[in-house]
């Protein structure tokens, strides 16, 4: 028998009921049994309190704790360290090189015969200026008949560049171009 047990037999005023607490009726009939010795038991009369507390502290208690209280103060907090975490994220994202979709295209004009100035042409395609396009290499590839189509070398950004567009572009040329074509293209994922 503990000084604990003899605090929570002071707080029960009455016997427990045996047919509905019969575990609770038996300890409170053997701690009973050592009434006359409750008051020799070693250690402070107030050791149960550091159980199940005193009056006075059990009043402090409520005053303090509300457990269907707001928690505002908690809330701020939350808020405070979610607002604080998505800002270092950001920044980290920020940080993080941006991977970008670029393609090397081998673009192919087609002039209308062999008395169209192919100089004249490449002077002309390569006036077309777009946000993403660079202008590469370029050569004369022999078609047939003493007809030579323009072969030229370009990089864009998959983003910013449609090569439809590109080709509509070119086709306003009218006078040095019949048609255009995409001869090869390589997709290469580059940081930025």
């Amino acid at each position: 028998m503990v000084t604990a047990d003899v605090h929570v037999f002071k707080a029960i005023s009455t016997a427990p009921d045996a047919s509905g607490y019969p575990h609770v009726a038996r300890w409170f009939s053997h701690i009973k049994s050592y009434a006359s010795e409750h008051a020799s038991l070693p250690g402070s009369s107030k050791a149960g309190e550091a159980f199940f507390g005193s009056a006075a502290a059990a009043e402090e208690d409520e005053d303090e704790v509300d457990l269907f209280g707001s928690d505002e103060e908690e809330d701020a907090e939350a808020e405070r360290i979610k607002a604080e975490r998505v800002a270092a994220y950001n920044i980290k994202k920020a940080a993080k090189p941006k991977t970008v979709a670029k393609s090397v295209v081998t673009f192919e004009v087609k002039p209308w015969d062999d008395e169209t100035d192919m100089a004249e042409l490449e002077k002309a395609v390569r006036s077309i200026e777009m946000e993403g396009l660079v202008w590469g290499a370029s050569k004369l590839v022999p078609i047939g008949y003493g007809i030579k189509k323009l072969q030229i070398t370009l990089v864009v950004e998959d983003e910013l560049v449609s090569l439809d567009e590109l080709q509509e572009k070119v086709a306003e040329f009218e006078d040095y171009v019949q048609s255009s074509d995409v001869a090869a293209m390589q997709i290469c994922l580059l940081e930025r």
